[in-house]
């Protein structure tokens, strides 16, 4: 009988301990403000903990707030992050970005150099999938993330896909239809051709849903 008793307790004490630990750490989301309306992001720690914890740091910052998404097409994707979108010359835009923190690639001392690691996952790149933008080298993602206009599967295996939205992919679809050069002119050449007339500019905050006013009974599961 006290056998029985104390395994009970012992069960009973680990529920406690496991409840407890989930109310410490409760899962953080992502909400990007923008005229059109707010766009709400869930995070996958899981298969991309160095691109979650870097788009955090950033976002946490400032560095996304006052950046535009410089890169819309549609059906495709819309793509911001770059700081400097902040600067009023969208000739350089998509030039730009960092890592939130130094992941052992770039100089320690210079921020500015800083890159994520790669972290290609099976995950597919579907409509409402987020993604990070990088260069030639796998490497190379700094700040830089887009959203999926639509499923892209040339694009599974080549670019680390970290959260996706679960609310407000009709704002994000309204961005994919803002006019853009190339859209009035398809033989539009300077390199600002996808880059929204007027700007689409956004502010990025992290918490808990609560505190982002996102209803979890409401969002896309």
């Amino acid at each position: 009988m006290i056998k029985r008793k104390l395994i009970f307790t012992s069960i009973l004490f680990t529920y406690f301990m496991l409840v407890i630990s989930c109310n410490e750490n409760p899962e953080e989301y992502a909400v990007i403000i923008t005229e059109k309306g707010k766009i709400f992001l869930r995070f996958f720690p899981e298969i991309a903990p160095k691109h979650v914890e870097s788009f955090k740091i950033l976002a946490r910052e400032g560095l996304y707030n006052g950046t535009s998404f410089h890169r819309v097409i549609k059906d495709f994707v819309i793509q911001g992050g770059d700081p400097n979108s902040k600067d009023g010359d969208s000739f350089n835009d998509g030039q730009g970005g960092r890592a939130g923190k130094y992941f052992g690639i770039g100089e320690k001392d210079i921020p500015d150099t800083w890159t994520i690691p790669a972290e290609f996952n099976d995950m597919k790149h579907k409509k409402g999938t987020l993604s990070m933008a990088r260069a030639k080298e796998n490497d190379s993602a700094g700040s830089q993330f887009f959203i999926c206009l639509d499923s892209l599967p040339t694009l599974d295996g080549k670019y680390t896909i970290f959260g996706e939205v679960i609310d407000g992919m009709d704002i994000v679809e309204k961005i994919g239809d803002a006019y853009t050069p190339r859209k009035r002119n398809p033989y539009y050449s300077r390199p600002d051709g996808d880059n929204p007339r007027p700007n689409i500019f956004m502010d990025v905050e992290i918490g808990i849903a609560e505190e982002l006013g996102l209803e979890l009974s409401t969002v896309n599961k």
